[in-house]
């Protein structure tokens, strides 16, 4: 009897050191993560996982383009759509990491060669502490190559050429990483593939950095859209004021390609970095454009078969009054808003039952997806997406992404929630503009995902 007693308590501890042996390297249960949450986005709204008819769905009968039920994961959309005051601070900043790089050619205190210890930095960091003054003459000597050549200034005015700010940024193709035929071959222990790399040319794939892309984009508006959009017409008020004055700091960016929409998603990523230095702080999913069906998801606010955010058949109140800023009727531009012909302030209609303002009318949104008729035939049901990303040298077919929401120079046709068009990647509109969305990892029982010790 003392033989077993003792065995039983010998295999006891050894059972237990085992388990304590196991969980040091693959902890089970409650405890597997320090405590986590997903906190609200600054400017965003939440949008539950759900399911539902994409595209036009109030009467088939007489729609051109077919729908189909697909289901999408709960993520966060901006509550508005990106404004002018948002987008410049994106400009200002690569302006000023421009300004700093010049700078500290001559004045080292704008760039940081050490770490924290003392060690020096591989590749100096640019100090964002240091402060630029602008109107000293030795420093606009050490940016001189920022400034606008002499023979281009209009009036002697020395100004910033907004054509050297150009945000760099590298992004991971997954599209082709996911080839089978570019997988990892561990028998020949190399990669067997190839890719089209940033420059739109089939290359070997020589290793993992094959798949990493990068970007070069011009960031400033092109605010000649105004004008070149539009003939016969006086628009010089709005290519000059439009996007630098404040007075219109609230009102929708345009001008903007969907190339520029992608590089302020990724700068607002860094933004992001710099703000969460603890992991149990960091958001777990990066601001990007949305897809067509999140776009469309987030515009029905949860009502199914209506034909309008607002969840009526009408554009118009009870009282009679337009509840978007489209066009209306014939030439009446104002018929909807007696303060403005074009694009107004965000935020000033009321917002669909999610909480989302102006997505119908106001500015034409970009999304990731790209554009082609049989679209809704070949996307899967779960998460809906086409993306292409289209090389300077590609015909102009394959740079079409889809454009969804309508503008304040619509008919009622082209604001519907299921009503879907596009424009072309490299082209910038006067009327089109954009939002950024961000997975979530909350879930749909009112609360936050979290994970506790």
């Amino acid at each position: 009897m003392r033989k077993t007693i003792t065995y039983l308590f010998i295999l006891t501890l050894l059972l237990a050191s085992c388990r304590n042996e196991s969980n040091k390297y693959l902890k089970l249960g409650k405890g597997t993560s320090e405590k986590w949450f997903e906190p609200t986005p600054h400017g965003m709204v939440y949008v539950p996982r759900g399911a539902y008819n994409l595209g036009p769905n109030d009467d088939q009968l007489y729609a051109i383009t077919p729908n189909r039920t697909v289901s999408t994961e709960a993520f966060w959309i901006d509550d508005t759509e990106i404004t002018n005051n948002e987008y410049r601070q994106f400009v200002y900043w690569v302006r000023d990491k421009k300004a700093r790089e010049l700078l500290g050619q001559t004045y080292t205190d704008f760039l940081i060669t050490e770490d924290k210890y003392g060690a020096p930095l591989e590749e100096p960091e640019i100090n964002w502490e240091e402060r630029i003054e602008w109107d000293d003459p030795e420093y606009q000597m050490a940016m001189e190559e920022l400034y606008l050549p002499e023979y281009e200034r209009f009036g002697y005015k020395k100004e910033i050429d907004t054509r050297k700010l150009v945000y760099e940024y590298y992004w991971v193709d997954y599209k082709q990483a996911a080839k089978r035929s570019n997988a990892y071959n561990y028998e020949t222990q190399r990669y067997e593939g190839s890719v089209v790399n940033s420059d739109g040319e089939v290359v070997p794939i020589a290793n993992r950095s094959s798949f990493l892309m990068h970007e070069s984009v011009p960031v400033y508006p092109d605010t000649l859209c105004w004008i070149r959009d539009f003939a016969y017409t006086y628009n010089e008020p709005f290519t000059i004021k439009y996007f630098s004055h404040v007075g219109f700091d609230d009102y929708p960016v345009v001008g903007v390609t969907w190339d520029q929409a992608r590089a302020f998603c990724n700068w607002r990523n860094k933004l992001q970095d710099f703000a969460f230095t603890r992991s149990d702080e960091a958001p777990a999913h990066e601001y990007r454009l949305p897809t067509e069906s999140e776009w469309e998801i987030a515009a029905r606010g949860g009502m199914h078969n209506t034909m309008y955010p607002w969840g009526s058949y009408y554009t118009r109140s009870v009282d009679g009054c337009f509840v978007a800023n489209f066009k209306p009727l014939r030439g009446n531009y104002v018929a909807d808003s007696p303060t403005t012909t074009t694009a107004m302030k965000v935020g000033l209609f009321d917002p669909n039952p999610y909480g989302v303002y102006d997505m119908a009318g106001n500015v034409a949104e970009w999304t990731s997806t790209a554009f082609f008729e049989g679209g809704y035939e070949a996307i899967d049901d779960y998460n809906p997406e086409i993306q292409y990303n289209a090389r300077p040298d590609d015909p102009a077919v394959m740079k079409r992404k889809v454009v969804r929401g309508g503008s304040w120079k619509d008919i009622a046709y082209f604001i519907q929630s299921g009503t879907r068009t596009f424009e072309y990647q490299d082209t910038a509109k006067s009327y089109v503009g954009f939002r950024c969305v961000r997975t979530s990892f909350r879930d749909d029982l009112g609360g936050r995902r979290s994970i506790q010790e």
